[in-house]
């Protein structure tokens, strides 16, 4: 059982890793990085939303920082469906991400500090 949980883990993260890949063009996942055309995403469960202190934000995202919401996994895998319907107004551009386990597998990916 092990087993099957470590080799599902590691096929979430592969294909996080794959999915990943279009957000490098605004995000980066090193916490050392510069701050890009999005926020850094390093540590992004449990931050408080719009918490990167080096971007600059829509009005509704730094609205829901200043209401200290946080991110947590449910949470990121309901914006990674449909942001706009999340925080409308955002200035984000992107596509939805209609399959579940497509979110789950970015969402683990970003929940992994070591994923990296």
């Amino acid at each position: 059982m092990v087993c099957t949980m470590a080799t599902a883990r590691a096929d979430d993260l592969a294909r996080g890793r794959a999915l990943f890949a279009p957000c490098r063009a605004c995000h980066a996942l090193d916490p050392t990085a510069s701050t890009m055309a999005g926020p850094n995403l390093a540590g992004l469960i449990g931050r408080r939303i719009a918490g990167d202190a080096a971007f600059d934000y829509s009005p509704v995202l730094r609205q829901a920082g200043a209401q200290n919401r946080r991110w947590d996994r449910a949470m990121l895998e309901a914006f990674l469906a449909d942001p706009e319907a999340m925080f409308p107004g955002m200035w984000m551009t992107g596509r939805r991400m209609p399959e579940a386990a497509e979110r789950r597998a970015l969402a683990a990916l970003l929940a992994d500090p070591a994923a990296r």
